[in-house]
């Protein structure tokens, strides 16, 4: 027999022993998947775990108004997903659901709804948190304790753009109620304990680690979501997300699965998240977010080039809109916001977030960068409606008709005509030179650019002709720059910059 800390290695018949390296692992390590504490916890921490219990009305052969948070914890809105990638088919199913294709067999009268999804209480006295998507357009909302008490829930709140609702309850005594903890605070690797009503079999604790933080699956502005993989299953949306000290660290609401039940793949909403939002909920019945008035794109590597921004990181500015607080600061198209409100902005998808925690009203400083050159804006910050803003880049230079086309960039271009804005169905609002036609395997393909797009601006300049494009590329040629930088409109006037290479 083998001695203890030794492998068995077959091979061609022969049993060869091989000694196991000596790896020293902590004591606990040996003698159990997980640490004692995760057993304390759910016992301290269940009772303030509650199931939440929906029923709505569906019109007769009306659509099914979403699936049942007993199903899955879906994630929100509809992002732009690659093809093949390991989210499409879950969104695919959720949002088919949403637009009642998932019950081919609705009956000719009004029919009942029922759902069950997961919340949990923060105060005593009945204020309950859970997913909006759980709640979502139900007629009535039921909680159900531990101990199978029950009662009726009212809606004080929802935000829809982080997926979370707070819920009142009336109890006669006071509730067993959990605190947040510092969700900032938490490591890759760190245990953390889940408890909801997966199934809807009632509360369950399911334990595991955080997988990695700050994830962006598309769902929302406002993403940051904490990975783990903690069994997260259908009917768990809503529920808490526990560090070993009790506290709740985040909220589950989504997971990633082609059979609706784990594989290891789920997020949470992160406390500081949740507790910012639940704030505003609790005084407000709403979110009320700052608002800058501005669209974004992501810095890449060659835009940096392009605009001389070293280390690459920043906000680009891609459209201002003409009533918001970003257009009488100063800021305007081709500028890059590296910092707000005292706050680093990394990257593209920092800006919406830091932009949504400040105060409306606000008077806040930004940095930006234009030209190479670092300068502050203040802007009083407004306040983010939920009917979309439409972001305006302005370009009053008027559209001279020519006919000459050339080459440029791989780009066939022309004036504006009459006759190219009918073919194209440019709208009036758009001036710039049209792009005809785009090479095969160009750089200028390679970004996308398609016939019918305009160019607005090369390098903060606007073009109004062809020869106005050919002379800001000479130039640029002549001053030694590698990228050429190009606001570029499509027919509806939602602009981009594009970044094509001078090589």
């Amino acid at each position: 027999m083998p001695m203890p800390g030794t492998f068995l290695n077959v091979r061609k018949g022969a049993l060869a022993v091989i000694a196991a390296a000596a790896i020293a692992f902590p004591p606990a390590a040996h003698a159990q998947r997980g640490p004692d504490k995760i057993a304390d916890v759910a016992e301290a921490v269940i009772d303030a775990v509650v199931n939440i219990s929906t029923s709505q009305t569906v019109a007769a052969g009306g659509p099914s108004a979403r699936r049942s948070p007993g199903e899955s914890p879906e994630a929100r809105p509809g992002p732009n997903l690659p093809p093949g990638s390991p989210f499409e088919e879950f969104f695919e199913e959720f949002f088919k659901n949403r637009r009642g294709q998932g019950d081919p067999k609705n009956g000719l009268s009004p029919r009942r709804v029922n759902s069950l999804g997961s919340g949990f209480v923060i105060d005593a006295e009945g204020l309950i948190v859970t997913n909006n998507h759980v709640i979502a357009d139900a007629d009535e909302i039921t909680a159900v304790f531990n101990d199978g008490s029950k009662l009726k829930a009212e809606l004080i709140g929802k935000d829809s753009k982080t997926d979370l609702a707070l819920l009142r309850v009336k109890p006669d005594k006071p509730l067993k109620a959990v605190k947040f903890g510092n969700s900032d605070r938490l490591r890759l690797g760190e245990w953390v304990i889940a408890i909801g009503n997966p199934f809807s079999l009632g509360g369950s604790v399911t334990a595991g680690i955080v997988s990695a933080r700050n994830r962006d699956i598309n769902s929302g502005p406002y993403d940051n979501y904490i990975q783990t993989d903690a069994a997260i299953n259908r009917g768990n949306s809503g529920g808490p997300l526990f560090n070993l000290d009790g506290e709740v660290v985040g909220v589950n609401t989504a997971i990633i699965s082609p059979s609706g039940g784990s594989i290891g793949i789920g997020f949470a909403v992160p406390a500081n998240t949740a507790m910012a939002v639940l704030d505003q909920l609790r005084e407000f019945k709403e979110v009320r977010r700052g608002w800058l008035g501005v669209r974004i794109q992501q810095v890449t590597d060659d835009i940096a080039e392009s605009l001389g921004i070293k280390p690459v990181r920043g906000a680009l500015v891609a459209g201002i809109d003409d009533k918001g607080p970003a257009k009488p600061a100063g800021i305007e198209p081709g500028d890059v916001i590296v910092k707000f409100d005292g706050r680093d902005i990394k990257e593209m998808r920092d800006l919406p977030k830091i932009v949504g925690d400040t105060p409306v009203g606000k008077d806040v400083p930004v940095v930006i960068i234009r030209k190479g050159k670092e300068e502050t804006k203040t802007v009083r910050l407004g306040r983010l409606e939920d009917t979309p803003q439409q972001a305006s880049v302005k370009t009053d230079a008027p559209a001279e008709e020519k006919s000459v086309v050339q080459k440029a960039l791989g780009l066939s271009l022309a004036g504006m005509t009459d006759e190219l804005r009918k073919k194209y169905k440019i709208k009036d609002a758009v001036k710039g030179v049209v792009i005809t036609a785009v090479e095969a395997n160009s750089a200028a393909a390679e970004k996308r650019l398609n016939a019918g797009d305009v160019i607005v601006k090369v390098t903060d300049e606007e073009v109004t002709n062809p020869a106005d494009v050919q002379k800001r590329i000479d130039q640029l040629k002549k001053d030694g720059k590698k990228t050429a930088l190009l606001l570029v409109a499509n027919a509806e006037g939602d602009v981009r910059f594009v970044a094509l290479t001078l090589q």
